[in-house]
């Protein structure tokens, strides 16, 4: 018998790297007016379509992810968790740089869920290893609500992980959402499991009452 899970996971609205020409990783970007609107109508939605359902919330600690978890966590009347499994992936000294200086001065081209784009970034098999065990824990846990408030690159390998899917087929398929989009996946108590949708930006405008 396997446990029942609702997991909702909520990709960061519009963050000031979006707007800039900077790499996210692990700079501490603020969300920007707008991403901040965003997230307080992500929330507004989720409420009126979850108004009788009691969520917990875990988050990465980063500032954009922070805030937009703080938001959601205050309409729903929950107290968010942070975890550092959540962070988006670390591109070592390309942190806080520019995407151009990026591109400019890139050390490997990433081809395998092993390569680092710089020796001391991560690659995204270390993405998959540090977010493991949070995982594991959240599957065998008693909550059967969850919302997950996370970045891009981290959620596709999520997603991934969530398939049941073998680490490397990162190699060949991805599973990307969208800035601010939502998505809804489901563990039934025969163990299956479903991606009902994935990166509905829908949730980020505020919808009429």
């Amino acid at each position: 018998m396997f446990k029942k899970k609702n997991i909702i996971t909520v990709q960061h609205p519009e963050s000031v790297h979006h707007t800039n020409g900077m790499i996210g990783s692990w700079t501490d970007w603020k969300l920007t007016g707008t991403g901040t609107q965003q997230a307080e109508n992500i929330a507004a939605n989720l409420k009126t379509e979850f108004a009788d359902i009691h969520f917990s919330l875990y988050s990465s600690p980063l500032s954009r992810t922070r805030e937009t978890a703080e938001i959601i966590a205050k309409k729903l009347n929950i107290i968010p968790q942070f975890s550092s499994a959540l962070k988006e992936r670390n591109l070592g000294k390309a942190v806080g740089k520019s995407v151009k200086w990026l591109k400019e001065n890139i050390e490997m081209e990433e081809l395998t869920v092993y390569d680092k784009c710089f020796s001391d970034a991560e690659s995204r098999f270390d993405v998959w290893q540090r977010m493991l065990s949070f995982y594991e824990i959240l599957l065998n846990n008693a909550e059967e609500n969850i919302i997950l408030v996370s970045h891009g690159d981290s959620l596709s390998v999520f997603n991934v992980m969530w398939l049941g899917l073998d680490v490397e087929m990162l190699n060949t398929i991805d599973l990307y959402g969208v800035t601010g989009g939502v998505s809804f996946m489901y563990q039934t108590v025969q163990g299956k499991r479903i991606i009902k949708q994935i990166g509905d930006t829908s949730y980020k405008i505020r919808r009429a009452v």
